[in-house]
């Protein structure tokens, strides 16, 4: 299968014409062919080809201009142009240590179900992973009335270093194995293509289409979970590297041979700030801290540093002072204008408190302008496993687009 993030539309004109059409209509929710001239350069003549191509494929739909937005002044009310939502079911899901989350959405984004189910181990064989989204997948179709063979594309987004273009896993804390060829496998399984990706890129195109990077052009989203990600958008798109597997902000060196990390590597910021990092020191300063389980012990360490134990705090400052370090970092490479800190595991704010922050902009390059603006984000898996469904709602929609071409 072409896949479409390899797909260059520079060769052809009308094919990125048409890409572009399509994604004005979309993040417009619904836009007179006037004003897709306007917002794209694309001439009206053009426009209204490209548009009744579209509407014959089944693509978008014209909204009737009594229920379309009313347009001032006189004269017959602008047509407008909205993505048809019926013409693609899209799937997501999110694979976190303990479950798995998925999203059905139509093809403008409107949420059909959702469904979370756990998982029988926190780390899988691949070829167990591939069965728990397959049947985790079949299960929330059912839940609307559907079966898999409806659905025209997933998003999967994994923990850990993904190469997007080649869909391997080199490494994910969810795997007993590396270099993994998952999305080969699930295609093998599944009659649909599936777009994978890191999590936390999935985290950014949700925060892009959904959330407060909407209608921001450049922005960094860090998500904090068992671990810590990374996503960037540049220019609106989200950037992976040369190889689909750059920012792995976790996984940049903070201390010269300091401790391990679970990539295998020393001296990683996440091996100083995320859960497994923390219930390690704590293990070995406070060998009483109570919990069965690790979330558990995490509430206790949180409790006894909040009650004044010393130790508990000077765990806690420690991975406070790396994540500011962390961001301080990101703020001098990249510049962004925003900054949103996302994510499921945020109950404790330690990592974002107004300190960090304060702590962050000390150690940021002093220009006389203002630093960029952090916004903190709270949410679910649920909105990762959007992203990535929307994630495969762009990948399917090139792929239609680009079937236009031999219709």
């Amino acid at each position: 299968m072409a896949r479409p993030e390899k797909f260059s539309a520079g060769g052809d004109p009308r094919e990125a014409s048409r890409q572009q059409v399509v994604s004005v209509i979309r993040a417009a929710g619904q836009i007179a062919r006037i004003d897709i001239a306007q917002e794209t350069g694309v001439s009206p003549a053009t426009v209204t080809a490209i548009t009744a191509e579209l509407i014959r494929a089944g693509l978008i739909e014209e909204v009737s201009p009594g229920s379309a937005p009313s347009t001032p002044g006189r004269g017959r009310p602008r047509v407008s142009l909205r993505v048809r939502g019926a013409a693609h079911i899209l799937a997501g899901i999110k694979v976190s240590s303990g479950t798995i989350s998925t999203i059905l959405i139509d093809f403008d984004g409107t949420t059909l179900s959702e469904h979370e189910a756990p998982l029988p181990e926190a780390q899988m064989a691949p070829e167990m992973l591939v069965r728990q989204i397959v049947d985790t997948l079949a299960a929330a179709a059912a839940e609307t009335g559907r079966d898999i063979g409806d659905l025209s594309g997933l998003g999967v987004g994994v923990s850990g270093v993904v190469d997007v273009p080649e869909g391997l896993v080199h490494w994910s804390p969810s795997l007993t194995r590396r270099n993994v060829a998952l999305r080969d496998m699930l295609e093998a399984a599944l009659p649909m293509p599936v777009f994978l990706d890191n999590d936390a890129n999935s985290v950014a195109k949700a925060e892009q289409l959904f959330g407060d990077g909407r209608g921001v052009r450049d922005f960094l989203v860090v998500t904090i979970e068992h671990g810590v990600g990374l996503g960037i958008v540049i220019d609106g798109r989200v950037y992976r590297g040369s190889r689909g597997c750059g920012a792995e902000f976790g996984h940049t060196k903070v201390h010269l041979g300091g401790a391990l990390c679970r990539c295998g590597q020393r001296g990683c910021l996440e091996a100083y700030v995320a859960d497994y990092a923390l219930l390690r020191e704590a293990a070995v300063t406070l060998p009483g801290l109570t919990g069965q389980t690790p979330e558990e012990k995490l509430d206790a360490l949180f409790a006894a540093a909040r009650s004044g134990d010393q130790t508990a705090q000077s765990i806690l400052e420690r991975a406070s002072r790396m994540f500011a370090m962390g961001l301080a970092n990101l703020v001098n490479i990249f510049d962004p204008g925003l900054i949103i800190v996302s994510g499921e595991r945020m109950s404790h704010d330690f990592l974002y408190s107004d300190e960090v922050i304060a702590m962050m902009k000390t150690q940021v390059l002093q220009v006389d302008a203002p630093p960029p603006e952090v916004r903190i984000h709270k949410w679910g898996d649920m909105m990762w496993a959007k992203g990535a469904a929307a994630y495969a709602m762009e990948g399917v929609t090139e792929l239609a687009v680009r079937g236009l071409n031999d219709a």
